[in-house]
């Protein structure tokens, strides 16, 4: 048998039995050089296995040397041993057959870092890092998941990231949206009440038209904020910003016009005044009206047509998360808009200010000043709990600031009202309205 096949068959053996870390010992003579040389040749070529350490045997069998070839031996973390002699083809082996290897098998998951300065059979199993992985045995690197994916706890597969918006099938959307939709009807109903009782003096004496329209913008205001629920598409994301900045535009813009009317209507009853009114008649107030969410609107329009919100898949606040949120697209646009709304809602509030000691008949600004402390509270609070909040909670504390807004509205407007014409309809008389200090408008 030729000393090449001697050798391959070596091979063949340390390949069944997976030993990839050997010990190469061969005798001082010419048979033991060549296959020797022959042995090295092959196993580098077969990249099967590396050698722990190579020793030549002392033909005189000096103990020392044989001592220092043990200590070698003895040290060394490969438990198999490749003899070459002369007329032995044999494995020396102890006991059963051991397992050699410089370095375990790395799992998927981790991949392979060579130990530099030492054989390619020895090194290191470094997990993967996050979004990466590896699904084989000894991989040499760690690939990318894709980004809408994320790896396994194991390192081993890419999984969907989760998906994270305010959804109307969890807990928080459930509860947004039923608030929502019970705000609206309790506009309907007092909308009802006030149509039904229109020819009442209570109903009269409030400038029924503007608390019409004014009922009429909070349910807007209720209904824009389911808007914020749901997964942002684009027509969601260019929508909710728009109707909310018109509604409550609408909303503030009577309210405002009904504190110009209470300080024009006093302002009438002074000498030399009677002439006012005609600047605040009927059409002058929907005109007013009309102007003031006009403007709101073009704000809107504009904002659309240069930056336009776009929703947004945000994989960069959590990891392993796809947050789906709504760019503002234009942060000016979005500050002009809520400026703007400010802007009315502090100059409805200094004017029912003004006029809140006015005579008893006069006592309408007291609620209003009322309401539109509530309001500004609200959104002043917004502002940096929105900037603080999170992925979808900052949705939420916008859907929460718009509802507690429209509900402070509602019920320091309308409740007292109501209160009288339900409960206490003896009240609803024009001379006790007069004398209970209800702006007659």
């Amino acid at each position: 048998m030729s000393t090449t096949i001697q050798v391959r068959a070596m091979l063949q053996i340390m390949r069944r039995f997976e030993w990839t870390w050997v010990g190469l010992l061969f005798k001082n003579d010419a048979y033991g050089h060549d296959v020797a040389q022959i042995f090295q040749h092959e196993l580098a070529q077969s990249g099967w296995g590396c050698l722990a350490y190579v020793e030549v045997l002392p033909w005189d069998s000096d103990p020392a040397e044989l001592q220092r070839i043990v200590s070698v031996m003895e040290k060394s973390t490969a438990r198999v041993v490749v003899v070459i002699e002369y007329g032995t083809r044999a494995i020396r082996l102890m006991d059963e057959p051991p397992r050699s290897v410089c370095s375990e098998s790395c799992s998927p998951g981790t991949r392979v870092a060579r130990r530099k300065g030492e054989p390619v059979c020895c090194f290191d199993c470094i997990a993967c890092s996050e979004r990466e992985i590896s699904n084989q045995t000894d991989s040499t690197k760690c690939t990318s998941c894709p980004e809408d994916f994320w790896s396994s706890p194991q390192r081993d597969h890419c999984v969907p990231k989760s998906v994270e918006f305010l959804s109307y099938h969890e807990g928080l959307g459930i509860s947004l949206t039923t608030i929502s939709l019970l705000g609206t009807l309790i506009c309907a109903v007092v909308l009802g009440i006030f149509i039904y009782y229109r020819d009442t003096p209570m109903v009269r004496a409030n400038n029924s038209e503007l608390s019409f329209q004014l009922l009429m913008s909070l349910k807007l205001c209720f209904l824009c904020s389911l808007l914020f629920i749901g997964r942002p598409r684009l027509w969601t994301c260019q929508l909710r910003h728009a109707v909310f900045g018109v509604s409550f535009v609408l909303c503030v813009s009577c309210i405002l016009v009904k504190t110009m009317v209470v300080l024009a209507v006093f302002k009438a009853s002074k000498p030399g005044g009677a002439d006012i009114m005609k600047f605040f008649g009927a059409i002058q107030q929907r005109g007013t009206v009309l102007a003031l969410t006009s403007i709101q609107a073009i704000i809107c329009i504009v904002w659309l047509v240069s930056a336009s919100p776009t929703p947004h898949k945000n994989t960069q606040y959590n990891s392993g998360k796809i947050v789906y949120e709504c760019e503002v697209g234009s942060t000016v646009g979005f500050s002009v808009l809520l400026g703007y709304i400010g802007l009315l809602a502090l100059l409805s509030f200094v004017l029912a200010f003004m006029a809140r000691n006015l005579p008893d008949n006069f006592n309408e600004a007291k609620l209003i000043t009322f309401s539109m402390l509530i309001f500004c509270a609200v959104w002043i609070a917004f502002i940096p709990a929105y900037i603080s909040s999170p992925g979808k909670y900052a949705d939420v504390v916008e859907v929460f600031a718009i509802l507690a807004s429209s509900f402070g509205l509602l019920v320091a407007l309308f409740g007292p009202k109501c209160y009288i014409i339900i409960l206490k309809p003896e009240r609803n008389t024009k001379k006790s309205i007069m004398g209970r200090g209800v702006t007659k408008m």
